[in-house]
Parts: structure tokens; sequence; C-alpha cells
């Protein structure tokens, strides 16, 4: 996985999550995200998260 500042499912597939966990995350990702005022997460098509969100649901930076 490259630096990039977004994070999607098959991100954290190839980092060693399973598959219903990937989703989990970006699923918590996104509400956060909602709850920080960013209402663009709302949309159920959008599969890519910043990767500050995931680093924060996670506890450790990736």
């Amino acid at each position: 996985m490259d630096n990039s500042t977004v994070i999607t499912k098959d991100d954290l597939v190839a980092l060693g999550f399973k598959t219903g966990t990937a989703y989990n995350i970006i699923k918590q990702a996104k509400y956060l995200m909602i709850n920080k005022g960013f209402t663009f997460y709302e949309n159920r098509r959008l599969g890519a998260v910043p990767r500050s969100a995931v680093e924060e649901i996670l506890g450790f930076s990736l």
C-alpha cells in the first residue's frame, strides 16, 4: 500500500484484516467523519475514508 491519504476496504484487506472487519472499520470511519461534520460521508456508495480516521479507530498508525 502506498502513502495515500485515503483508505479503502481493499487496502485494509491487503494489510491482513478479514473482509468483514475491513467493512466494519470503513463504516466506523465514515460514522466518525459524519460526526465531525463531513456530511459527504453519508453517501452509502462511498468506500474511501481518510487515513487519519482509520488510524483513530485502530489506535495505531498505518
